[in-house]
């Protein structure tokens, strides 16, 4: 039986969260492992934001965020900010730009942020097991898990191993079955931040494959304006799959496809250029491919000048508030991130700690906290992460 290694913290997951947390409880004097089944640290990050990392966004607020308790989030984003890690980032003299909406990115590359975080854990001397699935967890006064032929103990585990999206990079349910065995409820998880899907009478927009416009799509009383991008698929871009992440099947979502114009736009167009069809109006403002589907599927044969004006009142209505009921999404697979997770009901927000099991704690992906799209959920890895180091450290 191998001998038992002894740690002040072990941590579950070398990703964003659990990175945080590791540099944070290393460099107040901890000594801190980090056991991961990837061979390497931080793979999400280095995919994420096209290769750039959209390390945070400027415009986090609670508001920002999904989960069954909308006030969870609001003590750990208070106290660790998107100017917080923007220090760290000017520290390591990392470039970086603002590109939309509030939205951070390297200049270079994600490599930057993996490699700032990597050495900030070295200089809290944390050690990694890496390429170590882990077997077995349990608790007898302190937390031992068993990875690759080890075992260590502490009686601090932070579990940051995110939720199942895109398996292919290692991701997996873990955190929910260890929260379920030690006394946690788990809100069902599904896909977020995901393309939609959709079924044979929209077949006409799957051939529209390529083709991006700037849109609002709406959900009840939820809407974002960014780019749509029609897919072999379905649905995809921005504003899209922000609004997937409040979808539920069957839900039917409505894009507004000419944002900037009035509502009667028609019927001015119609003054002034009374021998143009449809398609030549929806042209002057869409890309033509999408115009003329457009147009197809409305079916008005006639010029706008002949056409009455009630009739054009509702097309641009219509156009305002295009109907798709999605058949689905593209699934875990091709989902950024996680909805639901670990229930906030047992856990701490100021602490990130299970309520009813001490030195346990939950970051990151794994719990039920989901941001928008736009550097959101790097900001909650990094301020759920924080909240728990800062506990542990202080206790």
């Amino acid at each position: 039986m191998p001998q038992t290694e002894q740690y002040d913290v072990i941590i579950l997951g070398a990703g964003a969260a659990g990175l945080m947390a590791a540099l944070t409880t290393g460099q107040r004097g901890q000594k801190v492992l980090v056991v991961d089944h990837a061979d390497k640290a931080g793979k999400k990050i280095l995919i994420s934001g096209g290769g750039r990392c959209n390390f945070t966004n400027i415009h986090t607020t609670p508001e920002r965020f999904l989960s069954s308790n909308r006030h969870f989030m609001k003590s750990a984003l208070s106290r660790y900010t998107p100017q917080d890690f923007l220090q760290m980032v000017q520290a390591h003299g990392i470039a970086w730009h603002e590109k939309t909406l509030g939205q951070l990115f390297c200049d270079g590359s994600a490599r930057e942020i993996l490699a700032m975080l990597l050495d900030e854990c070295n200089r809290g001397g944390v050690k990694f097991a890496l390429g170590q699935g882990i077997t077995r967890v349990s608790h007898d006064g302190k937390y031992t898990v068993h990875f690759g032929g080890r075992q260590a103990q502490a009686p601090a585990l932070v579990v940051a191993t995110g939720g199942p999206s895109i398996p292919k990079m290692g991701a997996s349910g873990f955190a929910f079955d260890l929260a379920r065995q030690f006394g946690l409820k788990v809100v069902e998880p599904r896909p977020a931040l995901v393309p939609f899907t959709l079924g044979p009478d929209e077949i006409m927009f799957r051939n529209l494959s390529g083709v991006a416009t700037d849109v609002i799509a709406s959900l009840g009383k939820v809407s974002f304006r960014e780019a749509a991008l029609f897919t072999h698929k379905g649905l995809s871009g921005p504003a899209i799959l922000q609004i997937s992440s409040y979808w539920r099947p069957g839900q039917t979502i409505h894009l507004n496809f000419l944002p900037d114009l009035p509502p009667d736009w028609l019927i001015e167009r119609k003054k002034d250029a009374p021998r143009k069809g449809l398609k030549s109006a929806l042209a002057a403002h869409l890309p033509e491919r999408l115009a003329t589907a457009l147009a197809e599927r409305i079916g008005l044969a006639t010029a706008l000048g002949i056409t009455p004006d009630k009739r054009l009142h509702d097309i641009s209505a219509h156009l305002a508030k295009w109907p798709f009921t999605p058949t689905g999404t593209e699934g875990f697979a091709k989902a950024e991130v996680t909805v639901g997770g670990v229930s906030t009901d047992g856990l701490s927000s100021r602490t990130m700690e299970a309520k009813q099991q001490p030195g346990l704690y939950f970051i990151g992906e794994s719990v039920d906290v989901t941001g928008w799209l736009g550097g959101y959920n790097f900001q909650w890895a990094w301020a759920s992460g924080f909240a728990a180091a800062e506990a542990i450290t202080s206790a």
